[in-house]
């Protein structure tokens, strides 16, 4: 299972590079930026983080066709792709919290984010084309530019619907904020839809990248820890009742579908504690949505990445707060090692 690493795109870009300098350095696979309403722009900014490397893959994660339109999207994909020598990736979603800020309704999600990847595939051939969707309409677009092989296209997918939609236009998913529990029924569920694919190239799960972005929060002091951890349960998503009923009891769901106002106002607080939810249940969010130990217990996290190869994964993308550099230098040193070690126990 390859590491991949989602740095805070509100950094400015000479920050991003260097810590990319350093992830090429220790052996992670890629970066990701996240696309949100409050960050620079994720495509620019990512610019000398690709002059800077030669290996790092890096892209956006998740674009929504709400907000920017696709072929918006394939421009500025496009480009970084160009400056990227053909690294560039990104994941395209059908929510985030810019839809929210912007008042904007996301109908028809899955046929939104199919016709976006449709059209992104399109425009990367690098030929004229034309498109006429449900949701979208290009007429006679020529990207005659191009130059660099076509970038891959993931879906950010965890139910059903999107997965099997996934499965059919895109090149891989993403994952969010999952138990290995629910992860593994999500990639049997991508399994039989990329084995069912009628009249088209015939595609193993093996030739399909899948992915899951988890935060991770692993410091010396284990106070610190589940402090920042608990502090960024509002973006978890958490209040998805179908993964709270993995490892909540149904009055915990209910308790939690109904303290949204108290996470937003204990984020923007900067707090730990969450009016009206006890400490045990936001510990049990912690522990099952994220990757929350202190460095003693380092092993501790190693067997939970392992568990997530064993599921299947391809990669896992390790969202990193507070220390950076550190972090980055505890994969490099102590995560990857482990990781390859008992992926070749696992061979012999």
């Amino acid at each position: 299972m390859q590491l991949d690493l989602i740095l805070d795109t509100r950094a400015p870009a000479a920050t991003l590079a260097d810590l990319a300098v350093q992830a090429e350095v220790e052996g992670i696979r890629g970066i990701w930026v996240s696309s949100l309403l409050d960050s620079r722009d994720p495509y620019a900014n990512l610019v000398p983080a690709a002059q800077a490397t030669r290996r790092l893959l890096l892209g956006p994660v998740a674009v929504n066709p709400f907000d920017t339109h696709p072929v918006r999207i394939a421009s500025s994909l496009l480009t970084l792709n160009e400056l990227a020598a053909g690294r560039a990736r990104i994941v395209i979603g059908g929510g985030g919290e810019a839809l929210q800020a912007l008042d904007i309704e996301p109908g028809r999600r899955v046929r939104a984010v199919a016709e976006c990847v449709e059209i992104l595939r399109a425009a990367a051939r690098g030929a004229e084309f034309s498109y006429s969707g449900d949701l979208y309409t290009v007429r006679q677009l020529n990207l005659g530019w191009l130059k660099a092989e076509a970038p891959p296209i993931y879906v950010g997918a965890s139910q059903q619907q999107m997965l099997r939609m996934a499965a059919r236009v895109s090149d891989g998913i993403m994952t969010s904020d999952m138990p290995v529990s629910l992860l593994q029924s999500a990639l049997r569920e991508l399994d039989s839809a990329l084995t069912s694919q009628a009249g088209m190239k015939a595609r193993g799960p093996g030739d399909f990248s899948t992915n899951a972005f988890t935060a991770w929060h692993v410091y010396d002091d284990l106070a610190e820890a589940r402090h920042e951890a608990r502090r960024w349960l509002l973006l978890r998503g958490i209040f998805r009742p179908w993964l709270l009923r993995e490892f909540l009891h149904e009055k915990d769901v209910e308790l939690i579908m109904n303290s949204r106002e108290a996470f937003v106002l204990a984020f923007r607080e900067g707090s730990s504690n969450v009016s009206g939810v006890s400490d045990s249940v936001l510990d049990a969010l912690v522990d099952n949505v994220t990757l929350c130990a202190s460095t003693a217990q380092i092993d501790k996290v190693v067997t939970r990445l392992a568990e997530f190869a064993d599921a299947g994964l391809s990669a896992i993308s390790l969202r990193l707060y507070a220390e950076p550099h550190k972090s980055i230098r505890r994969l490099g040193q102590r995560v990857l090692p482990a990781l390859r070690e008992v992926g070749t126990q696992h061979v012999n």
